[in-house]
């Protein structure tokens, strides 16, 4: 399974950012509360899950818990804040996101590879 860390302060966001400059960042949104957010995790899971080797680093971000991350990530990367929502960053800028149910293991197997 390929490795998620979670992030909760915007010095540990500003860190991955910078990474992003030297190996793409995929960033999950994930709203705790949610039904169709935890659809999402689920399928976000399947990815890591399924592709080992995947040349990416991987954030989770708590939408409610870490609100102040995930506005700065939206501010960042100039993507509207919504929740589920994947961000895939290359060179610290968003090369591709998804929400809600377009959020699928799939997906993501055909954007990463």
């Amino acid at each position: 399974m390929s490795q998620v860390r979670e992030i909760q302060s915007i010095e540990e966001w500003n860190t991955a950012l910078e990474g992003s400059a030297t190996r793409p960042l995929v960033v999950f949104k994930h709203s705790t509360t949610c039904p169709v957010s935890a659809n999402a995790y689920d399928e976000f899971n399947k990815y890591l899950n399924n592709n080992e080797n995947a040349d990416a680093d991987f954030v989770l971000v708590k939408v409610i818990e870490s609100r102040p991350v995930s506005n700065q990530i939206a501010e960042d990367v100039a993507v509207k804040h919504e929740s589920p929502q994947i961000i895939l960053v290359k060179n610290k800028e968003k090369y591709w996101s998804a929400t809600h149910w377009s959020i699928t293991e799939a997906h993501m197997k055909a954007v990463m590879d």
